[in-house]
């Protein structure tokens, strides 16, 4: 039994009538040589695919009639043909009203004329795509009434165009979608026509004018969650957006409550973040994806993030926080001289009137720069602050954009070189057998307190005396000396020449200091005097205001109470 018999056998098992009313239709299984998948699969495994198309004379009319109903213009399967699905759907919808008009009276029927059921299934499907309409094209009516213009355009088009010459369509008309063309390019490199490869076609697009510039671009990106590791800022990344394939260097971002653009060391794991980057302009809500390697040696997942574009303004400024330390070297009253914190005037004069504060909380202000040392400024404070402040300012600074934007050239490259851009940090340390700098300030260190002497407890006289006497301090009782009094008072102590100097010198000040001291006494003690004399006198005119207010208060009182009570012996009498 050859092919040709099976293939009929088939055929029939597939076509199976079921109790002479209806026909099952199954459709028939390609075998593997008909399948997409299965070219190559009764060929040997040595062979490729390349070495398979070298093989066949592709200059042969046979050999290319075979393959041409893979392309547009050749012949496709009727599932797979828009034009046949659409006739097939005007069918069923004609069978459809035939159904309907089956179940109609026939006597009915028959005296209808085939004019008028025309007639009626015309009006049916009018009211129906009406009705459908209403439904569903209430919110786009500016889009449908421009696709009504567009549609009317196109078939005036087409019926004026269809008489015509190719030749003379084409120069009215230009070329339709769908026709093949030729294109010519000037200026190309030598290396795309020396290393071009047919294996790997060239999709070919156009740019606007606006979208030849170069600039920053802001963006909408999240690391892909198959990607094994976070991206970070600073490290190049390779991007395919619209028709540019590019290297570039991104700064990671995210906003804040109040619109402020807070600087990412790293990308959100599970979250979209902003981001911006040097590169070419690009419109609005186009999307990109973002490798790290084009290397094919690369393991694991190489998408390492997927973005949009949101917009390109050139205002746009990433912050990061900046917190500079200072110490004060001389201090007033409310007033310091800080240093360490800046090292030139012009930094100083960069952040004038910048707020400051110590580490007990004293909130202060950069007032101006100080000429020696250098970096050093005059500062007021709330309060006096101590030589062993430390003096710290919280500011936030603008993130440049690396304007760094390289074109991806892999096609002026051989097939077997591999097109390689700007390596990271970390790859180029594991290439050179590098280890991160080691920053003796990260590690931590073993925290030394000194011991904590409390200070002794003083207890106010006063509350000496209200507290219980098991709560009362109990004075030591006082080591008697060893020795005779009257020795020691008439035994003679000889001084030295200069220590004799040195005591008469230091009774001498001590006379002084004490006579200042009484006359500071005295003067306070009348000073005192005199305001406790104006302070009375103070009093004694205060508390003749208030009597007098008082009096004047009260006898407005007998007045409102003597007019209340005229008014009613006077509403008495009337009455009378």
């Amino acid at each position: 039994m050859d092919d040709g018999d099976l293939h009929d056998q088939n055929e029939e098992e597939q076509d199976q009538v079921l109790g002479g009313l209806f026909k099952v239709l199954t459709r028939s299984k390609k075998t593997i040589d008909n399948l997409e998948d299965g070219f190559l699969y009764h060929k040997s495994s040595t062979i490729t695919s390349q070495q398979l198309l070298n093989q066949r004379d592709w200059d042969d009319f046979e050999i290319r009639a075979s393959i041409a109903d893979c392309f547009v213009t050749g012949n496709w399967n009727p599932d797979e043909d828009a034009a046949m699905q659409l006739e097939d759907a005007s069918k069923d919808e004609i069978d459809h009203v035939d159904e309907t008009e089956e179940n109609m009276d026939p006597a009915a029927i028959a005296g209808r004329s085939d004019e008028e059921a025309a007639k009626k299934r015309k009006i049916d499907k009018e009211k129906l795509k009406s009705r459908f309409n209403a439904e569903y094209d209430e919110a786009n009516k500016h889009y449908v009434q421009l696709k009504e213009e567009l549609e009317e355009q196109s078939k005036l088009n087409k019926s004026a165009f269809e008489e015509m010459d190719e030749t003379a369509r084409l120069q009215l008309e230009g070329f339709r979608p769908g026709l093949y063309v030729r294109i010519e390019f000037e200026d190309v490199h030598v290396e795309f026509l020396q290393h071009f490869d047919p294996t790997r076609p060239c999709i070919i697009g156009g740019l606007l004018t606006g979208e030849q510039n170069i600039g920053s671009v802001q963006v909408r990106v999240k690391k892909h969650r198959w990607y094994e590791r976070l991206l970070k800022s600073r490290d190049p990344l390779i991007i395919s957006c619209g028709w540019r394939r590019f290297q570039t260097v991104v700064i990671y971002s995210i906003q804040d409550h109040n619109m402020r653009q807070r600087f990412l060391k790293y990308t959100p794991e599970h979250m979209f973040c902003q981001a911006v980057f040097w590169g070419p302009i690009t419109a609005q809500n186009t999307g990109f994806l973002a490798v790290q390697s084009l290397s094919r040696n690369m393991k694991g997942f190489r998408i390492a993030a997927t973005g949009v574009v949101l917009n390109l303004d050139k205002a746009f400024q990433v912050m990061k926080k900046l917190k500079l330390i200072g110490h004060p070297y001389r201090i007033f009253k409310k007033s310091a001289f800080v240093k360490g914190m800046f090292n030139t005037v012009l930094e100083v004069a960069k952040f004038e009137g910048g707020i400051i504060r110590t580490v007990s909380g004293i909130r202060g202000q950069i007032k101006k720069a100080l000429r020696e040392p250098a970096g050093a400024f005059r500062g007021t404070f709330e309060d006096k602050i101590l030589m062993s402040d430390i003096v710290f300012l919280r500011a936030w600074i603008s993130v440049p954009v690396p304007h760094f934007y390289t074109p991806i050239t892999d096609l002026l490259l051989p097939l077997n070189q591999e097109w390689e851009g700007m390596r990271t940090v970390g790859r180029l340390r594991f290439e050179m057998g590098l280890k991160p700098p080691l920053k003796m300030d990260s590690f931590y260190k073993p925290v030394e307190r000194r011991p904590f002497n409390p200070a002794p407890l003083l207890i106010p006289k006063t509350l000496q005396k209200q507290l219980p006497y098991r709560l009362k301090p109990k004075v030591a009782k006082e080591i008697k000396k060893t020795g005779d009094k009257l020795v020691e008072k008439h035994s003679a102590v000889i001084l030295e020449p200069h220590e004799s100097r040195i005591n008469r010198f230091m009774e001498i000040l001590d006379t002084v200091h004490m006579e200042k001291v009484r006359i500071e006494r005295k003067a306070t003690a009348q000073r005192v005097k005199k305001h406790r004399i104006e302070m009375a006198a103070l009093e004694v005119q205060r508390e003749y205001g208030i009597k007098k207010t008082k009096k004047k208060i009260c006898r407005s009182f007998s007045k409102r109470e003597q007019v209340k009570l005229r008014k009613a012996l006077d509403s008495v009498s009337n009455s009378k």
